[in-house]
């Protein structure tokens, strides 16, 4: 069976963070496994506490992986600090994982911010060079670039600097007012642009971060990044259309709208 590894921040209310990783990354057939950077307070409608761990528990929990069930596919998701992405800039180094699939989370659904100024550089100089692909929306590419994006054209060239400036692919998510949900992937030069629908759904929480480890569970199973995209996309999709709906803010994703399961079904 294919491992994937999660780096990311816990989310209490299931819908994000290292809870979403491990049902997306279960329900597209791989072995999850996960490595916390953080302890989060939140629910639909916000996050109230960040409680982030030491540097050298994060090492310990990255070694304690590598070193017995060694992943196919990394997908890192919510790091708040510099000193957090230096220990996994380095263990990843150390052991030459592969697959790595980046999301930059920079603020969470319901607004609040997750990543310190400081880690935003260290991100772009020390992680994203190591990432096969990167998956941020418009305002963290902006972030990213250094500049505004407004316009398909403006996807297109703002992933060129990503990529040019980090050496990875760039998986820019369009959902933010710019189109009906259409990505752009910028891959060693070439562009391609995946077509979605907008789907009626205000519960949209863990969105990023289910895409991103769809894609890393598909590029652990062997598939090329355009592909891993593509089955990530319809595999969110389907999460989207189920219309789960819980919470008072932007509830979760139903991750396993597509599980048939004997053990799944419910008392009748």
């Amino acid at each position: 069976m294919k491992t994937a590894l999660t780096i990311a921040g816990s989310d209490s209310s299931g819908g994000a963070g290292i809870q979403a990783d491990i049902k997306t990354m279960t329900m597209n057939g791989v072995y999850a496994m996960s490595a916390i950077t953080a302890l989060t307070a939140q629910n639909t409608t916000g996050v109230t506490a960040i409680s982030e761990v030491t540097p050298e528990f994060l090492k310990q929990q990255l070694d304690a992986v590598f070193e017995d069930i060694f992943p196919h596919a990394v997908k890192i998701g919510m790091v708040s600090s510099s000193r957090l992405i230096d220990v996994i800039a380095d263990r990843l180094s150390f052991y030459n994982a592969k697959n790595i699939v980046v999301d930059p989370v920079m603020v969470a659904t319901s607004g609040s911010r997750l990543m310190q100024t400081e880690a935003v550089k260290s991100l772009v100089s020390r992680l994203l060079p190591l990432a096969c692909v990167v998956t941020p929306n418009i305002p963290e590419a902006q972030v990213l670039s250094g500049r505004d994006i407004a316009t398909e054209d403006d996807m297109h060239e703002a992933a060129g600097i990503i990529s040019d400036k980090c050496g990875c692919a760039v998986l820019i998510k369009g959902g933010h007012s710019i189109n009906d949900a259409n990505d752009l992937l910028y891959n060693r030069g070439k562009c391609i642009r995946f077509e979605g629908r907008r789907i009626d759904n205000p519960n949209t929480h863990g969105t990023g971060c289910t895409l991103s480890s769809a894609i890393a569970s598909n590029m652990a199973k062997g598939y090329s990044i355009e592909a891993s995209v593509t089955k990530a996309k319809d595999y969110i999709s389907g999460a989207l259309s189920a219309g789960l709906d819980l919470g008072k803010g932007s509830g979760p994703l139903m991750h396993n709208f597509d599980l048939k399961s004997e053990f799944a079904r419910e008392k009748i």
